[in-house]
């Protein structure tokens, strides 16, 4: 396995800024309990996105939809375009939120520092959510955005995508759909704490059930049953893409904190990806939490983004 981690080599601070200490009591003093109404765990989320807007050099305006047709390719879209971005190359954005939260609103500020980071125009989807929309209409959206970007002209050597936590998992299982399919992949990939394991059994999920500020596993079982509806997995083959056949996939960099129950999620990702011939590296932040990207001001997320751009910049322009 390629797993990068270092206790104080470059991009990895030898402990945690005073910064991520501060936001890690404040996430742990507010957070929701796992049996919380879905209706309050999607108005936190919102209200998370209240006091953390998008920089102000960052430009956000939906997506038109020609024919009738709403947004990209019938899905609600958005293009958020920091300052430089150039015009030729998009990377498709795809919100977490364990399938039944979050919107283009909760996370125009992290595509826009993706946006930044890889020089590149962000879309990001309002896919449907769950359990009003269960599995499959998360993937179904994923792909009709992407392929709404293939008939705008854009070549798929200068596309990337890239999603957080469910998001995340959705990119790789959109991978998975489009190679099925036929349809051409872009040049790279960049899942942050994806959630690709419906089952949700890995041993992080018990060995940092006590420092993970956000997620636990009993939250995370219940995402999946809104999200499969009593679906059995073996009828759901993108439902949890770790279990998939990962063979003729793009590179891909999996980013994912130390101190999240996903961890294991994405190490045992990168694992299979690799013995199925890809291109896969795994960087694990030590004392971060899950999508710790999201949180402004924070020097750990400010590397790993510039990391993740450096990444898929070197993937659009080989």
């Amino acid at each position: 396995m390629s797993v990068q981690k270092s206790e104080g080599g470059v991009g990895f601070p030898a402990m945690a800024s005073e910064q991520l200490t501060n936001v890690m009591t404040l996430l742990r003093a507010n957070r929701l309990p796992d049996d919380a109404p879905l209706a309050d765990l999607r108005q936190w989320l919102e209200t998370f996105a209240t006091v953390t807007p998008p920089a102000d050099d960052v430009a956000c305006a939906p997506v038109e939809g020609g024919a009738g047709e709403e947004g990209a390719g019938g899905v609600p879209a958005e293009w958020v375009i920091a300052a430089g971005a150039r015009d030729d190359a998009v990377v498709l954005y795809l919100h977490g939120g364990g399938y039944a939260l979050g919107s283009i609103a909760t996370h125009r500020r992290l595509a826009g520092e993706v946006s930044r980071a890889t020089g590149a125009k962000a879309l990001l989807i309002d896919y449907r959510l769950a359990p009003e929309h269960p599995y499959p209409a998360a993937v179904d959206d994923a792909v009709a955005a992407y392929r709404w970007l293939l008939d705008q002209g854009h070549a798929p050597a200068k596309l990337a995508v890239s999603g957080d936590s469910a998001g995340g998992g959705l990119a790789v299982a959109m991978l998975l759909a489009l190679r099925d399919q036929g349809i051409p992949l872009p040049a790279c990939a960049v899942p942050i704490s994806p959630w690709v394991d419906m089952e949700a059994s890995a041993e992080s999920y018990t060995t940092c059930a006590d420092i993970d500020p956000m997620v636990s596993q009993g939250g995370i079982k219940r995402f999946a049953d809104w999200y499969l509806a009593g679906q059995d997995l073996a009828g759901a083959p993108y439902a949890s893409p770790l279990h998939g056949d990962l063979s003729g996939l793009p590179p891909l960099l999996v980013q994912v904190g130390e101190a999240e129950v996903l961890r294991d999620d994405s190490t045992q990702l990168v694992d299979k990806a690799r013995a199925a011939g890809v291109d896969a590296t795994c960087e694990v932040s030590p004392d971060c939490p899950h999508v710790f990207h999201a949180l402004p001001g924070v020097p750990e997320a400010e590397e790993a983004l510039a990391r993740l751009g450096a990444f898929v910049r070197t993937h659009l322009d080989p």
